[in-house]
């Protein structure tokens, strides 16, 4: 039986770290359950397809592993990125970036950079959405919208960046909820297709990979059933053709020259680190002093030395005892 056309299936990329929320994602979208995802260290090694209906929309979600990570072997990248651009031929409609609101944004702001340098700057400013996931570290009655502007403004630098597009599909409400979140990610999807003017993202590389897909589809069809070659022929072998092209001339190591560097002597792993060992103290705290001991810590990381440390633990104690003050005079 022919798979549905990748020309009127509306294209969906989920790029992301390796289990930061794409997996729950591609889930909720087309309502998997984890077992129709594969084994899940399958899943993080190579790029998956799923297609389904989601809110009256035939929907195809194209899940890639994080080659934007400095860990990634370069072949791997090559075939990471080769694989999730022919998946997503004759070109996405939009690529979902998941992002944690519990974590600094260093990895997302690389992401953006190589995408922007892979298939030019329209592929963010235009075709890319924001999809924040651990919203669930929020308190229950604080809006995301709030939290990005007065705690993250380098999660806000990344919805700037992507034309200030951004979304949620984790929710306290309830599958009704949980549907209607996906229908809102996918009005937002054809929002951003049609302020963008073309039918689906498209560049040079989308174009070479569509021409090689499309000989590989009729060579298999050739070899199959002969010199008779019909668009349903062509269509019914589709999936086999995108997954042959698995080495794209892609100058990867030019995207990443910090490879060359030892991650253990580079700033962003440094600040890694100490954002690790903040979150994890923060999350045995009670809710309502997490994010007044985050900003003391933040101080005193920021200001440095001993009086950085002071200054960060007055800070913190201050805006603890506002919380807790607020809090009560709320009851």
């Amino acid at each position: 039986m022919a798979a549905a056309s990748s020309q009127t299936d509306l294209r969906l990329v989920v790029l992301g770290r390796t289990q930061e929320g794409k997996r729950p994602a591609v889930s909720t979208i087309l309502s998997l359950q984890d077992s129709e995802q594969g084994p899940e260290g399958e899943s993080i090694q190579q790029c998956s397809k799923h297609r389904g209906e989601a809110a009256g929309r035939q929907v195809v979600v194209i899940s890639s592993p994080a080659w934007f990570s400095s860990d990634c072997d370069p072949q791997d990248r090559r075939r990471h990125i080769s694989s999730f651009i022919a998946s997503s031929s004759p070109g996405a409609h939009a690529f979902l970036l998941c992002v944690p609101v519990n974590q600094p944004a260093d990895a997302e702001t690389k992401a953006l950079d190589v995408l922007e340098e892979l298939l030019g700057p329209f592929a963010v400013s235009s075709n890319t959405i924001i999809l924040f996931t651990h919203t669930e570290e929020l308190e229950e009655d604080e809006r995301l919208e709030d939290y990005l502007v007065t705690w993250r403004k380098d999660l806000g630098a990344l919805v700037e960046r992507c034309g200030h597009r951004y979304h949620t599909l984790e929710t306290r409400g309830g599958e009704e909820e949980e549907r209607r979140a996906v229908e809102e990610l996918l009005e937002k999807v054809e929002q951003a297709v049609k302020e963008s003017g073309a039918p689906h993202f498209s560049c040079r590389l989308y174009e070479e990979v569509e021409e090689r897909v499309r000989e590989k589809q009729e060579e298999l069809v050739k070899e199959r059933r002969g010199e008779d070659v019909t668009e349903e022929d062509m269509e019914a072998v589709r999936e086999e053709a995108e997954a042959s092209i698995d080495n794209l001339n892609v100058d990867v190591e030019s995207f990443f020259p910090s490879l060359s560097i030892s991650p253990s002597s580079s700033p962003p792993s440094f600040l890694w680190l100490l954002w690790e060992k903040i979150t994890n103290w923060m999350r045995r705290l009670p809710k309502v002093v997490r994010k007044e001991a985050l900003l003391g810590a933040f101080v005193g990381l920021f200001v440095g030395g001993p009086f950085g440390g002071m200054m960060g633990a007055a800070v913190g104690s201050v805006a603890v005892e506002v919380g807790r003050r607020k809090t009560q005079k709320n009851k």
